[in-house]
């Protein structure tokens, strides 16, 4: 279904955009005609990967707004292929229930902290957000960098990278505290302890449960 390279670059944009997408947004970010966009992105739609809806996107209501648009986003379902079948996702549910029924919390953290830092390697910890994303990014997060260009007298956000995705959200929906806890004890050892940036906690529905933001330390 995405190997077509027009339509892996349409669906890769309204998965970026984190919103819903028009036919004509999509159509200009992914650089061909309005009509070549919609048969992808309707064929995207019957394939399940992507839902669409009917909206004005005007923002009006009533005689003179207009006809309602066809707008795309991101199914919120869970796709896996696997030749021949396995099923990875049950023996990762079955090892965290009995880690959380044996209070194995610390342990799991540790773990995933040697891991991430073995994933970083040799290289000095993360220097900065945008190479925070890139790493983020190259591990299936999909992050995005939120609060920066603060419209003026406004009050000021200190940025974060924000993601889109999480890994391991599955198994994060049955066990939360013990998996968010280990996604973030990842996460610290894939930045780099004493950094100029760290990951914490900070939930929102819909992405993942840790945020990414610059250290303390890094901002006194």
């Amino acid at each position: 279904m995405l190997q077509d390279p027009v339509r892996r670059r349409l669906y890769e944009y309204v998965v970026a955009q984190g919103r819903e997408v028009g036919r004509n947004e999509a159509a200009e970010a992914a650089g061909v005609t309005r009509t070549l966009a919609a048969h992808h992105l309707d064929k995207l739609t019957g394939a399940g990967l992507l839902e669409g809806a009917s909206r004005r996107l005007s923002g009006r209501s009533g005689p003179g707004a207009g006809r309602p648009a066809k707008v795309y986003r991101r199914v919120r379902a869970e796709f896996a292929v696997s030749l021949p079948a396995r099923d990875y996702r049950t023996a990762a549910e079955l090892l965290a229930e009995a880690a959380e029924e044996a209070g194995l919390d610390a342990g799991l953290g540790a773990a995933a902290r040697r891991r991430g830092e073995a994933l970083r390697g040799t290289a000095t910890p993360c220097g900065d957000l945008e190479e925070a994303a890139r790493l983020l990014a190259a591990r299936g997060y999909e992050p995005h960098l939120e609060g920066e260009g603060a419209q003026e007298g406004a009050e000021a956000v200190a940025p974060v990278v924000r993601m889109r995705n999480c890994p391991f959200h599955a198994v994060a929906e049955r066990f939360p505290p013990l998996v968010c806890g280990m996604n973030l004890a990842l996460l610290e050892g894939l930045l780099g302890a004493d950094g100029p940036v760290r990951a914490r906690m900070d939930p929102r529905p819909g992405e993942c449960c840790v945020v990414v933001e610059h250290s303390k330390t890094n901002d006194d």
